[in-house]
């Protein structure tokens, strides 16, 4: 078939239209944009070049197979992106969709530029399953792609609506997911499959919904309320990161820390009383740079990107404001996957320490917290990037361990004045070795009295500048000291040697 000028346009405006008008309504109504529009948001004006446009073009009803996928530039860098088009069959998956998937992907890993996922996608269509899900070019390839290309490219997927069945797997394999409350969710079966297989009553907001996911599961990682703000956390991830794996993240013109940070004042004398991490890191970082990562879940465990003097940098920090800081297996994993991120991009990190130890007790020994806490130390003595732990108050157990501790090969471990390192607190201490001659001890002053020489006869034992002098810790420094010191400390290590041990990979205790 010869196409004229007026022709080809014609199809042309035809692919980039989208479904039917009602589809186009519907979506509005809900507070939708059209995929197209959300290309437009995320990209910098004129710089998108789509490929695929007249992918089956023949077919009736398929504008672009229901995908767009092309590349463009954010804020001046060249990314890959995709983006499902939920007005054409709820933004499923034919055989062409497949493919333009896989080819963009594969795109984004050999020019080594981050790939960008908006995902609205009802999953693959049904009818067309011998084209697209079994084949060497089928919906798995999808995945593979992703799996290769991670730790090399970083993948960041925004969710504006369904992610379901196998396509649930395209943001669990990105790096981050930003989803839009209220319309975003992700599940392997439907409410209906669900009451069919199980007999369980659900709907798909409470099953997969974004609260769900990012309270709760933690597959996600940003609970955004609109489109513009998913849109926007896509753009500020990547700003923290290189294109891949061989660059270093990009440098910003350096920022004071805010004027009205008193980090001393911010942590109590008594480490029965919790504080706020989120505030300490605030006051230490580049003023307005801190990104939090993963806020909603596991929250005894700070995370995110963040800027030391312009320079980017992870952080990892115990938040005490929730269950006094102590290690879960939820927080074991967040560590974990955050501390993997960073290692592969780069990125130096910094810990800030102020943990009590992994929970103990039946429950959590039943949900394997000795495996995952395993599993958190692996990825700490694995990561090579600089790394430097600072004891702000207290780092008992295999805590110290798991926030990167002196036998972790840090660059440094340095403790604040109020730090203290130990198997664990005075009281647990005198307590376990005590326990009997106390309970022994009839008079009440007598036996108060014994407790507290006990007490300091421990905290002499643990007291920080024998530590210090023992050369467990390299540096005592007071609050105001700490973020000069880390800049020092952090541009010194930068050209580190980055091996690690003579192998392909570890057997990670998943």
């Amino acid at each position: 078939m010869t196409l004229d000028g007026e022709a080809l346009e014609q199809l042309r405006k035809r692919a980039k239209a989208g479904g039917a008008d009602k589809y186009h309504a519907a979506n509005a109504a809900k507070g939708k944009l059209f995929a197209r529009e959300r290309v437009a948001l995320l990209v910098d004006e004129g710089s998108f070049v789509e490929d695929g446009l007249y992918a089956n073009a023949m077919a009736e009803g398929l504008p672009a197979d229901g995908v767009v996928t092309g590349t463009a530039t954010i804020d001046g860098r060249p990314v890959c992106l995709m983006a499902n088009d939920s007005t054409v069959k709820a933004g499923s998956w034919g055989a062409r969709t497949v493919e333009k998937i896989i080819r963009i992907i594969e795109r984004a890993y050999t020019t080594g530029v981050p790939m960008v996922y908006l995902v609205d996608s009802a999953g693959a269509r049904i009818t067309d399953q011998v084209d697209l899900f079994p084949g060497r070019r089928g919906a798995g390839k999808i995945f593979w792609n992703q799996v290769r290309a991670s730790g090399s490219i970083p993948q960041v997927c925004a969710l504006f609506g369904p992610s379901a069945a196998g396509g649930a797997y395209i943001p669990a394999f990105c790096d981050v997911v930003a989803m839009v409350d209220g319309n975003a969710s992700m599940y392997l079966g439907s409410d209906r499959m669900v009451e069919m297989v199980t007999g369980e009553k659900t709907t798909l907001e409470a099953m997969g919904g974004a609260k769900v996911h990012c309270a709760e599961s933690g597959v996600g990682h940003f609970l955004c309320k609109s489109e513009a703000e998913a849109l926007d956390v896509v753009k500020r991830y990547l700003s923290y990161l290189p294109s891949n794996w061989t660059q270093t993240p990009p440098a910003a013109p350096a920022v004071e820390a805010p004027e009205k940070a008193d980090l001393a004042a911010l942590v109590p004398a008594s480490e029965r009383q919790a504080f706020d991490m989120r505030r300490y890191v605030k006051g230490l970082l580049d003023e307005g740079s801190f990104f939090e990562i993963q806020a909603l879940w596991a929250k005894e465990l700070t995370i995110g990107f963040g800027r030391l003097n312009g320079e980017v940098v992870g952080v990892v920090g115990n938040n005490s404001m929730f269950k006094g800081g102590v290690l879960f297996v939820d927080s074991a994993d967040k560590a974990t996957r955050f501390v993997q991120l960073c290692d592969a991009f780069n990125v130096p990190l910094l810990f800030l320490s102020d943990v009590p130890g992994f929970m103990v007790g039946t429950a959590v020994e039943k949900q394997g917290i000795i495996r995952h806490g395993a599993k958190m130390i692996t990825a700490i003595s694995e990561a090579t990037v600089p790394k430097i732990c600072v004891v702000v108050r207290k780092a008992y157990g295999a805590g110290l361990y798991a926030m990167a501790g002196p036998g972790f090969e840090p660059d440094a471990t340095i403790a604040l004045p109020t730090a203290k390192i130990a198997v664990m607190g005075a009281e647990a201490a005198v307590n376990a070795v005590y326990a009997n001659k106390i309970a022994a001890i009839e008079d009440e002053a007598e036996r108060a009295a014994f407790v507290a020489a006990r007490r300091e006869e421990y905290e002499r034992d643990i007291d920080i500048v024998r530590l210090a002098s023992e050369l467990v810790v390299d540096a005592i420094v007071e609050p105001h000291e700490l973020r000069p010191e880390l800049i020092r400390r952090f541009a010194a290590a930068r050209g580190k040697d980055r091996h690690f041990s003579r192998r392909r990979h570890g057997v990670t205790p998943v």
